[in-house]
């Protein structure tokens, strides 16, 4: 296909309109989020179960819409690397380019929405004790040879997506919790383990019936060394009203039109 070149003006009235779009974005965001959750986590309410994920494992399950899913470190180099498909068309996943693109933002924390491919909200991040999350440079990728003690992101959600019947074109971008991925004034990630105190926690709350799937094995940015990773406690919690007011609902006009068309579906 031959390369029609574009004018000046017509780049210069592009790029107008993006920056017209971003700062109407900007300024229909709240001025500031919420205070951190704090430490310790209270104790969990409503409580259907909860499960140990060792370092190194994986783990899947489900999620009704509504209910609460906790996830909390039990000590520095444990990270939840996530991913998240609605339940009844698993072709719809968490997307995260265009949930950061719709919320202006890489710093997803609490009072920030993930949503899917089709422009619905799939949880919203109700709790979250350090805001040390990571939506930018994935899990730690496959190593050989492969062993149990150094069993990477990659491996572990390739066998998460067997058991839940679905294959590597079926994962999406993973959202890392417990991961301080910061980025320095010349433009490179840097680990910032200030931000964590290894009983930091996050509760997700469910927008659409759910599946997902989480990694529990040490971040490829964190410097700390060797086999051992400490687990994951999981817990999964009845739902809970969901007041007028929610900031997750109403923090930007692009997550107040994620939950109108949630409701259209």
């Amino acid at each position: 296909m031959q390369h029609t070149p574009r004018k000046p003006e017509t780049i210069a009235a592009d790029r107008a309109r993006y920056e017209d779009h971003q700062r109407r974005g900007l300024e229909a965001a709240p001025s500031a989020m919420p205070q951190p959750s704090p430490l310790p986590a209270p104790a969990p309410e409503g409580v259907i179960w909860d499960e140990t994920v060792p370092g190194g494992w994986y783990y899947t399950a489900r999620l009704q819409k509504g209910e609460i899913l906790r996830l909390q470190a039990n000590g520095l180099g444990a990270s939840a690397s996530f991913a998240a498909w609605r339940e009844g068309d698993v072709t719809e996943r968490q997307n995260l380019p265009d949930t950061c693109k719709l919320q202006w933002t890489t710093d997803l924390k609490k009072g920030r929405v993930v949503f899917s491919d089709m422009g619905r909200v799939l949880y919203s991040i109700v709790e979250d004790s350090a805001g040390a999350n990571d939506a930018l440079s994935g899990g730690m990728p496959a190593r050989a040879p492969f062993t149990p003690a150094f069993r990477s992101t990659r491996e572990n959600m390739i066998l998460a997506l067997a058991k839940l019947g679905l294959g590597k074109r079926d994962l999406p971008a993973l959202l890392t919790f417990f991961a301080p991925v910061r980025v320095d004034d010349r433009g490179q990630f840097f680990w910032n383990e200030s931000l964590l105190s290894g009983q930091d926690w996050v509760e997700l709350r469910a927008e659409e019936d759910m599946i997902y799937a989480l990694s529990n094995t040490r971040h490829p940015l964190d410097p700390t060394t060797g086999p051992d990773v400490p687990a994951l406690t999981v817990t999964r919690m009845t739902a809970r009203a969901v007041q007028q007011d929610d900031l997750c609902r109403n923090a930007t006009a692009e997550a107040i039109r994620g939950f109108e068309n949630n409701a259209r579906a």
